[in-house]
């Protein structure tokens, strides 16, 4: 009987050991997908393209990333995003990530020192 309780404890940590590594990966991956997406977009702004266009490319970097844009926001040369990537696991629900590109908002300012 003791056998079969410690069996059940190692499983039910396996499971939420599981859980949590793909909790963690969903994380990563959403927050290098809204970087990558960001910076994608922002160089498209850099060239002269539309906002339009430069939400587009972030969306195909997002999906490449295994991400799905949830807002893109351009304001002038900068360019806000909201990326969404599924958990690994049925039922853990989306991770989410925020990111920014673009030039410095405060050229004059120098923070280092």
């Amino acid at each position: 009987m003791v056998m079969l309780g410690v069996i059940a404890v190692v499983l039910m940590l396996t499971t939420s050991g599981l859980l949590l590594a793909s909790a963690v990966l969903a994380s990563h991956r959403a927050r290098a997908a809204a970087d990558l997406a960001a910076l994608a977009a922002a160089g498209v702004l850099m060239r002269g393209e539309p906002p339009r266009v430069a939400c587009q490319s972030a969306a195909q970097v997002a999906a490449a990333n295994h991400g799905q844009v949830q807002r893109c926001i351009v304001l002038g040369m900068e360019v806000r995003l909201s990326i969404a990537v599924p958990a690994g696991m049925e039922g853990l629900g989306v991770a989410t990530a925020r990111s920014r590109a673009g030039p410095d908002p405060s050229p004059g300012l120098n923070l280092s020192h």
